[in-house]
C-alpha cells in the first residue's frame, strides 16, 4: 500500500514511521509513505502558504495555490484512482469498517490541514472525501494522518506477528476487547480467572466473547446498537444480565 501525506510538517510524519507496527510495515516493503510540503510549491521568499480570511475573523487560512499544487504532485506518485482524503472535523468519523476499506486500497492521499483550515476551493478541487478521527479539535492534521496510517497498516498482510491479532482485537467485530492476563498468576491478591488456566479452548473462547459483549454493553452500548449482536453473543449477554440481576447488581 502506498500513502502520500500533504503536510507543512513532513518531519512529524517521517519521524513516527520508524516505530512499531508501521515501522515494520515500511521496513518489509508492505507500506510506502511519502510526504509533500506545500511550501515547496510557493514562489515568494517567505514561502507563504497562508493568508487572512476574506470576511475577517481570527486565524489564517491555507492558500489554494500551494495546497493544490502539493496535492497534485503527491497524487502523481500514487496508483490511479486512489482517493484524496482531507482530514477535517467535518468529515465522516473513522471507524473500523472504514479502516478496513482503506486497507483494501492500493493507496490513498491524506491532506493535513493547519491554522483555520483549507481554502474551500482546495476541498472542491483536490479532495474526494473528508475524514475525522473524532469530535475534538487538533492543532493540525498530522496526528490524524498518523492515526489513519497506523490503523490501516496493521490490517495489511504480513504486518502483525500473528494474523489473528487483527481479527480478535477491539472493534474487529463491533465489540470492545476482553480482559487480558499474563504472569504472575496472582498479583497483589488478584488472580487470573480460572477458566483461562483450564486449557479448555471452547470454554476460554466462550468466556472471552461474554466478557467482550458485557464490556461493550456497559461502556459502549452505541456499538451494539450500530452493529448488532450474533445469536451467540446475544445469548451470552442475556446470561450476563441474568447473573447481574440475581446478584442484585445495578448500574447506579
Amino acid at each position: 500500500m502506498h500513502v502520500e501525506v500533504v503536510t507543512l510538517f513532513p518531519e512529524m510524519i517521517e519521524g513516527a514511521l520508524r516505530f512499531g507496527v508501521v515501522g515494520r510495515a515500511v521496513e518489509r516493503g508492505v507500506l510506502t509513505v511519502g510526504t509533500e510540503d506545500p511550501r515547496a510549491h510557493t514562489h515568494d521568499v517567505h514561502k507563504t502558504v497562508d493568508d487572512r480570511p476574506y470576511g475577517g475573523g481570527p486565524g489564517m487560512v491555507l492558500k489554494p495555490e500551494p495546497m493544490l499544487a502539493a496535492i497534485r504532485a503527491a497524487q502523481a506518485r500514487l496508483p490511479g484512482g486512489c482517493p484524496r482524503i482531507g482530514l477535517s472535523a467535518q468529515g465522516e468519523v473513522l471507524d473500523q469498517a472504514l479502516v478496513r476499506e482503506l486497507a483494501g486500497l492500493p493507496g490513498f492521499l491524506l491532506v493535513a490541514g493547519r491554522y483555520e483550515g483549507l481554502d474551500e476551493r482546495v476541498i472542491e478541487l483536490g479532495v474526494d472525501r473528508e475524514l475525522s478521527i473524532g469530535d475534538y479539535i487538533l492543532s493540525g492534521g498530522e496526528l490524524a494522518a498518523l492515526v489513519v496510517i497506523d490503523a490501516a497498516a496493521r490490517l495489511l498482510p504480513g504486518v502483525l506477528g500473528d494474523e489473528r491479532s487483527s481479527v480478535e482485537e477491539s472493534f474487529a467485530e463491533g465489540l470492545l476487547d476482553w480482559p487480558h492476563y499474563t504472569r504472575p498468576e496472582v498479583f497483589e491478591g488478584r488472580g487470573v480467572p480460572q477458566v483461562l488456566l483450564s486449557g479448555n479452548h471452547a470454554d476460554i473462547r466462550r468466556w472471552r466473547l461474554q466478557q467482550a459483549v458485557a464490556r461493550t454493553w456497559q461502556r459502549r452500548p452505541d456499538l451494539i446498537a450500530k452493529h448488532g449482536l450474533s445469536a451467540e453473543a446475544s445469548r451470552l449477554l442475556n446470561e450476563f444480565l441474568a447473573t447481574r440481576a440475581a446478584r442484585g447488581e445495578t448500574d447506579e
